[in-house]
């Protein structure tokens, strides 16, 4: 380097060459020391097997939680380095529409969104799955799975989690049959909670339960193979409890959902109206 020839050449002293050409003598004598990357990077492994679909991202928070200390650019780099990186599922192109989204929900129990899945066993039979969430803490309080899910067997999903978190303002779904059937329609009268309907055909319109089931299906659903219902409620019961404590959630600044509905908890939300409706 220039600083090595004048030194060499004219016999100056480090402070002088390194004046003449610019350089801090710091700079000069820096000795880089290579850090201990073992312990982190098996850590970094454990948590990317054991939960595939996160990404770099949310693997980092996990990381911070757990005390090492290290940047997001660094956990990336790594990450890519150990070729833990995700397959991304290509998705088909889709027309723009021109749609006007609801506000967001600004408390708890303001909004509940819910909408069914399908799944099936080892051996071939289907089942369904009710999913319930929170808009705004993005909390899932009840999944249920069953090979048939009436409107009936909705309705009492909806009071076992009202005995303990209180009923929402307004419930927001499709036009599904057990949604838009009898049951569901006296349980919100009686209740006086509001049903909104999203437009036909428009899954968009209730964006919130399509992202969770989009994760639920990701992480949870086509990682396992469930030989039997009892096992799948098992299974999709432990996954949601993960999510609501464990899993970092992007848009609630990776925090999970029961670390931010805690810090939201003052805000007062309907009280459980006691009831009684016709399940025949």
């Amino acid at each position: 380097m220039a600083e090595e020839f004048v030194v060499e050449r004219f016999g100056l002293s480090h402070r002088r060459s390194c004046g003449l050409v610019g350089l801090w003598r710091a700079t000069l004598q820096y000795v880089p020391k290579p850090k201990d990357e073992a312990g982190l990077i098996q850590r970094l492994k454990e948590l990317a097997q054991a939960r595939p679909r996160f990404g770099y991202r949310r693997l980092h928070v996990m990381l911070r939680r757990e005390g090492f200390k290290l940047n997001h650019k660094r956990t990336e780099r790594l990450y890519r380095r150990e070729g833990l990186s995700l397959r991304v599922r290509k998705r088909k192109k889709r027309a723009a529409v021109v749609r006007v989204p609801l506000p967001p929900a600004s408390r708890l129990n303001e909004r509940w969104v819910m909408d069914f899945m399908e799944d099936k066993l080892i051996n071939g039979r289907k089942f369904r799955a009710f999913t319930l969430e929170d808009a705004f803490s993005r909390e899932s309080p009840a999944i249920e799975a069953d090979h048939s899910l009436t409107g009936q067997r909705v309705c009492r999903v909806l009071d076992q989690v009202a005995e303990v978190r209180g009923l929402p303002d307004v419930i927001q779904i499709d036009n599904g049959p057990e949604f838009a059937g009898k049951a569901l329609d006296a349980w919100a009268y009686q209740r006086g909670v509001k049903l909104e309907f999203i437009s036909p055909g428009k899954p968009t319109e209730n964006g919130h339960i399509e992202s969770f089931n989009g994760h639920f299906r990701d992480e949870c659903l086509r990682m396992h193979w469930f030989a039997s219902l009892l096992e799948a409620r098992e299974v999709i019961e432990t996954w949601r409890v993960d999510y609501n404590r464990v899993r970092p959630h992007s848009s609630l600044g990776y925090l999970t959902p029961e670390e931010f509905a805690a810090k939201h908890a003052a805000v007062t939300t309907k009280p459980t109206q006691r009831l009684s409706i016709s399940m025949a």
